[in-house]
């Protein structure tokens, strides 16, 4: 493992707790429809929000370009997805110009990493030609 892994999973698992508090706040404040009202139990974490703020905004990461580790750009964050599963993956962009003819492939979002700053993200040991031989991510069609 790299030596900042454990720093990566720590950071991964309190913007997933941040995450999931927004949702869950969502859910409560999201109406229900004009059906009787009921009674709920809601689950209150203890979170310190100074930590959670020196994360990564999703709105800032997207977008940003993507380096290998002999700085050589290999892509672009074109979005974050949280499976079912609650594993956060990177979506990258791949090739292309102006989103036409890009390949788009899911990398697991510790595989990334991401400066202090969010300046510089690098997939270490990623290249173009690796990246486009992955399976294509589509977005389901709704």
């Amino acid at each position: 493992m790299q030596p900042n892994s454990d720093a990566l999973r720590r950071r991964l698992h309190r913007a997933l707790a941040a995450a999931s508090i927004t949702m869950l706040t969502a859910a409560v404040l999201m109406p229900y429809g004009t059906g009787p009202a009921f009674s709920q139990s809601v689950v209150v974490l203890d979170v310190d929000v100074k930590e959670v703020a020196k994360g990564y905004r999703a709105s800032k990461l997207s977008g940003s370009n993507v380096q290998n580790g002999a700085g050589e750009r290999i892509g672009s964050i074109s979005d974050l997805i949280v499976d079912r599963e609650k594993v956060l993956f990177a979506i990258l962009q791949i090739g292309g110009f102006l989103g036409l003819g890009a390949h788009l492939v899911a990398i697991p979002y510790p595989a990334l990493e991401i400066s202090g700053d969010g300046s510089k993200i690098v997939l270490a040991q990623g290249s173009k030609e690796r990246l486009q031989k992955l399976p294509e991510f589509k977005y389901p069609q709704q």
